[in-house]
């Protein structure tokens, strides 16, 4: 009976990993272009970024952590299996979201002079380099399917390091960071008051598109190899719902960057969230009945119904009150 509720649980799932990635991923962008800001608006950039996610980045952490607790309740092999075999990647990941948080909110309120600033300000973009990277490089080892179960006496390096420090893992996180460089650009475009910051993240998201373009390439050459992702690549070359992913990421792409070649910001940012999304459910649908190939699918995996029937419920009530907290917190400061 526990079935029943699998696919409508695994579907808020990646609807939660969704928002993360179009939200906290714009977070994640906004830091490295913080460490790569440069000419006379240097430091204007700088301040741009951190009016802009000052007032939501806590926020945006909330569909993080709906990911992991929804796993750990209702898909507690998928929880395991990542906790135990990808535990490296995860802790670094996770040390580099605090750290950049940390970072952050020092630099906001220190008093002590410039250089100490400075000082947090580097670690801050330099932890926003990283985290994505990681991110990226944790989705790539899932979707390659080298996520098994630790085998006995195979030692550390076979069991948690090489189901991730793949070619194929890495030139995902390469994708992620290029991604979400792009999506934190294409909102800066809209943040920005004065026209020459507005120019300044336009030619960042126009160069960054490029660079996503690049980087998917490189991510889908490497999955089509025996040793890269061979479901992943399958799926989205050969299957039948392949065309179609395919064809609108291409529009939703072409879209954004058109949009942004001719100063339409608003249909450029619209058009660079669905291109994240469809790129998301793509991999999703890929991969799919798979929580992490090759063995642990959506139904083998769910919990007993009495849980799903709770969290379910669970969820319906805090719907209630997190989406409207949401809804006003943006409508309050990104309103414009």
């Amino acid at each position: 009976m526990s079935s029943s509720g699998a696919l409508p649980i695994a579907i808020v799932v990646m609807l939660a990993l969704n928002a993360y990635a179009v939200l906290a991923g714009a977070d994640f962008g906004g830091g490295v272009w913080d460490l790569f800001a440069a000419g006379r608006n240097r430091d204007l950039q700088r301040r741009l970024i951190a009016d802009a996610m000052s007032p939501v980045w806590e926020a945006n952490h909330v569909w993080i952590i709906l990911v992991v607790v929804l796993l750990f309740t209702c898909f507690p092999p998928v929880f395991a299996r990542f906790a135990i075999v990808l535990h490296v990647p995860v802790t670094l990941m996770l040390i580099g979201i605090v750290l950049r948080g940390s970072a952050f909110i020092f630099r906001s309120y220190e008093s002590r002079g410039d250089e100490v600033q400075r000082r947090w300000g580097r670690l801050f973009a330099v932890a926003s380099l990283i985290t994505p990277l990681l991110l990226g490089t944790i989705v790539g080892a899932v979707a390659s399917g080298k996520v098994t179960a630790p085998v006995e006496g195979a030692g550390f390096v076979a069991n948690y390091v090489a189901p991730w420090a793949t070619p194929f893992a890495f030139a995902v996180g390469g994708f992620a960071l290029c991604l979400f460089g792009f999506l934190a650009a294409v909102y800066l475009t809209l943040e920005a008051k004065e026209p020459d910051l507005r120019e300044d993240f336009r030619r960042r998201a126009l160069v960054s598109g490029v660079a996503v373009l690049a980087s998917a390439g490189i991510a889908l050459l490497f999955s089509l190899r025996k040793s890269g992702a061979p479901l992943m690549g399958h799926g989205l070359t050969e299957a039948r719902h392949a065309l179609p992913v395919q064809v609108s990421v291409a529009v939703a792409a072409i879209t954004a960057m058109v949009a942004l070649w001719f100063r339409r910001f608003v249909l450029a940012r619209v058009a660079a969230v669905a291109q994240v999304s469809l790129i998301l459910w793509g991999w999703a649908l890929s991969q799919y009945p798979y929580l992490i190939p090759p063995d642990l699918t959506i139904q083998a995996t769910v919990a007993p119904w009495v849980t799903i029937r709770l969290v379910l419920v669970a969820l319906g009530a805090g719907a209630v009150v997190l989406v409207p907290s949401l809804w006003y917190l943006f409508r309050v400061f990104k309103s414009r």
